[in-house]
């Protein structure tokens, strides 16, 4: 079985999610894109979150009507911050060692990659699919890596062509709390569960 996980926060679910877990999975042919919104991340400290069970259930509103996608409440259930190579290890015991791993993330969390929590267990647990490919010969990792790491990581690296889609989450909070439409920026689904939640909104 090939898995492609999908890790974020998920505040919201939007549009650009699903078109790069969709891509990700034509791309590399996988059986199945798992969607795993992290309960406390670790690297956002401090920031005001929605609660972690309205950005489950959004997910789960968010790909509810693809037959390949599917949502670990993993993270969401653990306590303490939430560590990609912690579910990783996981998600490999409970589905075992035949099945191959790909997590999916953008050209901008490569750069960060290094210095998340077990970078290299990460990279023996699963490959990484990344999307926006850097200028040729450039892996994306910045001049001040550990060289181990920047060695062992291109060979663990496959790069993705996707479309540019300018969206994020940070933005559709913005617009809900200006009071201006998400329509076709996140699933209809997820836009009546934020206005019935008034989630994002102004005061």
């Amino acid at each position: 079985m090939k898995l492609g996980v999908l890790g974020g926060t998920f505040d919201p679910p939007h549009i650009g999610h699903l078109i790069l877990a969709e891509e990700a999975r034509l791309a590399l042919g996988l059986d199945q894109v798992l969607f795993a919104p992290a309960g406390a991340p670790w690297r956002k400290v401090g920031q005001e979150l929605s609660p972690r069970e309205s950005r489950l259930a959004m997910v789960r509103l968010a790909v509810g009507d693809n037959p390949h996608f599917a949502v670990s409440s993993l993270e969401i259930e653990r306590e303490g911050p939430s560590y990609t190579a912690e579910t990783l290890a996981e998600l490999c015991d409970q589905l075992g060692r035949e099945t191959e791993f790909f997590f999916i993330m953008g050209g901008d969390s490569l750069v960060d990659f290094p210095h998340w929590h077990e970078p290299q267990r990460i990279l023996e647990l699963a490959c990484l699919a990344v999307a926006e490919r850097p200028e040729p010969g450039d892996v994306g990792l910045g001049e001040s890596l550990a060289e181990e790491l920047a060695r062992g990581i291109q060979e663990r690296v496959i790069w993705l062509r996707m479309p540019l889609i300018a969206i994020s989450a940070s933005a559709v909070r913005e617009r809900v709390r200006r009071g201006l439409s998400i329509r076709y920026w996140v699933p209809p689904a997820v836009e009546e569960y934020i206005r019935q939640h008034k989630l994002y909104a102004a005061g």
